[in-house]
């Protein structure tokens, strides 16, 4: 007799998010033993590099066995020795939660507040690093998941290089949902996880170290507290033909298809673009408001709940009406704000769509009155943009003609 397996709702958090067909049957394939085996070793290394690629990075990239939270608490470990200061950028719950990670290592950690309604501004950061600039390292979140909120990384971590500090990035919710350009923008550490954007099931962690951190990580005056977390013992992995411990097989294969097709996706960022715009554009029309002010990442919606209502029965009233599982919250965010996770695989209209019009229904059977039909008016939107899109198509369609002409 066989298993009954537990039911599936349509998942549309803000990650762990659906996983396409290709990736699962990937994950299904036969296994070896990947610590001796050359052809795993090969295909290891290549799906690094193909990470690298995508990430516009030529620093090294490991991926590791473990979730999101394994990368960032490896990079604490192996950056910090008793005593260093280390600046922590917090516009966010999990920009705070740089700090946890670094006491546990007996860093000191200096936190510069921003707006948690915005996205972190470059001249205030300008302004408190020209006192104060003594910091091993720094860490700022891209995409800070509970509010959706987009760092500017492109002015952040060239003026923290300009002062000296190692620039440490968590973009576990952004990459492959926003464009992240490693070097260009000067990031020394970038960090991501399987189950975000790149929509495989989640269990892996992967980073980007560049020669600077790994000087840095070399030159510590005490060891690694950590087995698990030293990254040290990856660093010339390639070479020596040896992994510090059992890469976990199906979950690799499975990330290599994920990647796979988020590289082949010409359209990858403005599809999770229009999708953030037109469901933004959905819930004010509604008389929803959203929770941040500015500086939206295209992953996520934070949308905060209406007086009376309770956000984390909201989401299970959702779950149990329409089987659709959104995203709750945490911290001082829970119970007023909820989150849609139009991230990978959930950036289709099909699926926003459905997800609108089930919050709206659960809304409504609570009194809730709304202004607007969030399903249509985030159908407009997306109809609005193609209608453009084939506009500007058929344009330089045109223009392309006319030069043939002229030349002719």
């Amino acid at each position: 007799m066989t298993k009954k397996l537990p039911y599936a709702p349509l998942l549309m958090t803000p990650g762990p998010t659906q996983v396409r067909e290709n990736v699962r049957i990937a994950r299904a394939a036969e296994t070896t033993n990947p610590d001796i085996d050359p052809a795993f070793f090969k295909f290891y290394r290549k799906t690094c590099s193909k990470l690298a690629a995508f990430l516009k990075t030529k620093s090294q990239v490991l991926i590791l066995g473990g979730e999101g939270m394994l990368a960032l608490d490896a990079v604490c470990a192996s950056l910090t020795e008793k005593g260093d200061r280390i600046l922590i950028i917090d516009n966010g719950i999990f920009g705070e939660g740089f700090y946890d990670m670094v006491k546990a290592y007996g860093g000191n950690p200096v936190l510069f507040k921003g707006d948690r309604k915005r996205g972190i501004d470059a001249g205030d950061l300008r302004a408190f690093l020209e006192s104060d600039s003594d910091f091993k390292f720094a860490t700022v979140v891209h995409c800070d998941t509970p509010s959706g909120v987009l760092n500017n990384l492109k002015d952040i971590c060239p003026l923290l290089k300009s002062y000296g500090i190692l620039t440490v990035v968590d973009a576990v919710s952004s990459i492959a949902g926003e464009p992240v350009l490693t070097d260009e923008w000067e990031i020394d550490i970038c960090i991501g996880a399987s189950q975000k954007c790149f929509s495989a099931p989640p269990g892996l962690s992967f980073l980007s170290v560049g020669e600077e951190a790994w000087r840095l990580i070399q030159s510590r005056k005490t060891k690694i507290p950590s087995y698990y977390c030293n990254l040290l013992l990856w660093k010339n992995y390639d070479e020596d033909f040896w992994f510090p411990y059992t890469p976990p097989v199906s979950d690799i294969y499975g990330f290599r298809a994920a990647l796979d097709n988020a590289a082949k996706d010409k359209a990858l960022f403005k599809r999770h673009e229009k999708i953030a715009r037109a469901t933004r554009k959905a819930v004010q029309k509604a008389g929803l408001s959203l929770y941040l002010d500015s500086d939206y990442c295209s992953s996520v919606t934070a949308v905060t709940v209406p007086d009376g209502i309770d956000g984390e029965a909201l989401v299970q009233k959702i779950l149990a009406d329409s089987c659709i599982l959104i995203g709750g919250n945490f911290g001082y965010l829970k119970g007023k704000v909820i989150r849609i996770g139009h991230m990978g695989e959930n950036a289709r209209p099909k699926y926003v769509s459905k997800t609108l019009k089930a919050l709206q229904e659960a809304l409504e059977k609570e009194g809730v009155v709304l202004k607007a039909d969030m399903e249509s008016v985030f159908l407009n939107e997306i109809k609005k943009n193609k209608n453009q899109k084939n506009k500007n198509k058929n344009k330089n369609k045109n223009k392309n003609k006319n030069k043939n002409k002229n030349k002719k």
